[in-house]
Formats: structure tokens, sequence, C-alpha cells
């Protein structure tokens, strides 16, 4: 006959040995919902979660692209740039022109655009989480052909007045560093015509602007205007996306650094014809 107090020990192994078991299996099995856990996700779960990857990007900034009137096609750096990172996922595309920056930044916080693009600016930065530069821009003053401003440094004086397109890059920085010029704010750019009757009718002395929009102005005039031979602003245009999508930023940071050491976007920028800017190196 067994001793009840061996018989109580025994069951006592057994009872803590399946409680150390599952303990084990609890322990192995992470919690359902844990925010600590992140499940590996695809480059094409991560940008292009519909199937098609959709861009915005800004359709009157040459810099980005340009859009023939006609036939709506976009060309340029940007849609070169969505084309391929489309085709390394094996996916559709899209690349949606807007007229400025608050339409890229609320295409990204709706939902409507996967990626986007914009000139890099502490302010953009508050609504908008910024990726890696693609190509540097470079900003210039357009003043008329006669116009006895010669250099960068000779715009921030008293009586010059300075124009410049509201919440475009340019005149974000006119408007925080000069300081004795006056600065002008316009809602849109203006067309060829009044772009040139306002430096030729000395309604503003000088535009802040993109050396390729200003060398465009510029052989639109016939010479009647031209660009200042500095550039008073070097500006990273950059992929940006919805606040706090890390993922998107990381697959995005991968294709970036390919077409750098692959050479596309000097190619690009040969297709494109475009003088005012350069590859981003970093």
């Amino acid at each position: 006959m067994r001793n009840p107090l061996e018989t109580g020990k025994d069951t006592d192994v057994r009872y803590l040995t399946a409680l150390l078991a599952a303990c084990v299996l609890v322990l192995s099995r992470p919690p359902q919902g844990d925010p600590y856990v992140v499940e590996a996700q695809s480059p094409v779960s991560v940008l292009a979660p519909t199937g098609t990857l959709r861009a915005v990007f800004l359709g009157s900034n040459p810099v980005h692209g340009r859009v023939d009137p006609k036939t709506g096609t976009a060309t340029g750096p940007v849609p070169d740039l969505v084309a391929e990172l489309a085709r390394t996922l094996k996916v559709t595309s899209t690349a949606q022109p807007v007229p400025d920056a608050a339409g890229v930044i609320a295409a990204l916080k709706n939902g409507t655009a996967d990626i986007g693009f914009l000139a890099y600016d502490e302010t953009r930065a508050r609504e908008v989480d910024f990726g890696p530069a693609f190509i540097v821009m470079h900003n210039s003053y357009l003043v008329r052909a006669d116009s006895p401003l010669q250099k960068s440094a000779d715009v921030d004086r008293a009586g010059v007045t300075v124009a410049a397109i509201k919440g475009q890059s340019q005149q974000l920085f006119v408007s925080r560093t000069l300081k004795q010029a006056m600065i002008r704010v316009l809602d849109t750019m203006p067309p060829q015509a009044e772009l040139e009757s306002m430096l030729i009718g000395k309604t503003v002395d000088a535009f802040a602007i993109n050396r390729q929009r200003g060398l465009d102005a510029q052989a639109a005039s016939s010479g009647k205007l031209r660009p200042l031979p500095d550039n008073f602003m070097d500006v990273e245009q950059c992929f940006v996306v919805e606040k706090g999508a890390s993922a998107k930023l990381k697959a995005i940071e991968q294709f970036v650094t390919t077409v750098r050491q692959s050479g596309f976007m000097n190619a690009s920028i040969e297709r494109a014809k475009l003088a005012g800017v350069s590859p981003a190196r970093k």
C-alpha cells in the first residue's frame, strides 16, 4: 500500500509540471494586439496597399515635372521616379499633379496618395514626414533685363520690392530672411504676360523663383527678363509621406539608394532638359 504522503507529493509534482508548461506556452505566444510586436510587411503592402502606387506632386513646378496641357501626360523627374518605383514593386502607378504644397499635404493626410514630393521646409515637416532627397533645386531672383540688380546680395535693400508665391519655398525663405526689401506675396504664379508686365513695369523689382522656372521665363520673354547669375538658396526636393509612416520611409530610402548609384537621376534630368537643378547626393 502506497504512503498517502508520497501520493500527495506525486500530485504536487504533476501539478507544478503542468503549470510550468502552461506558462512557457503562454509566454512563447505574443498576445493579440500587442503594440510591441510588429509583423514584417512587404514593400508593396507598405507603399501600394491598393495595388497601385499613387503619387502626388507639384504640377506647376518644372523641377518636379511638366504636364502636357493637351494630353495631361506628365514627364520629368517625379513621373520618372514614380514609374521606376512602381516597376520595382511590380504594380501600376499614377502621378497626380496638384497646384501647391497644401494639395500635396492634403492628399497624404486624407489617404488619396501613398507618396508625395516637396521641397524641405520646417513648417511643412510639422504636417508630413520627409524622406530622402532626390534632386536639389536652385533658386534665383528673376529681374528685368536692364535691372541694376546684379547679384542676390543686391536685393535686400530699402526701396526694392520682391514678389514670391504664397507657401512656396522661395516665399518662406525671403519672408524669413530679407530685412530691408519689401515682400509682396502672391496667391498664384502669374502667367508669362503678367510676369513681364510686373517686372518691366517696375511693379516689383525681383521675383523669387526657382532657377528653372526663371530660365523658362527668360526664354519666353525673348530676353526681356533674366535670372540673376547666383542662387539665393538651394533646397532639396524630397519624398514625403504622412506622419508616422516609418515603414514607407525605410522602403523609399532603399529605393533611392539604388537609383542614386545607377545614375538614374542624371539621365532623368537630361531627358527633361533641366538646367536649374542637380542630383541629390545624400
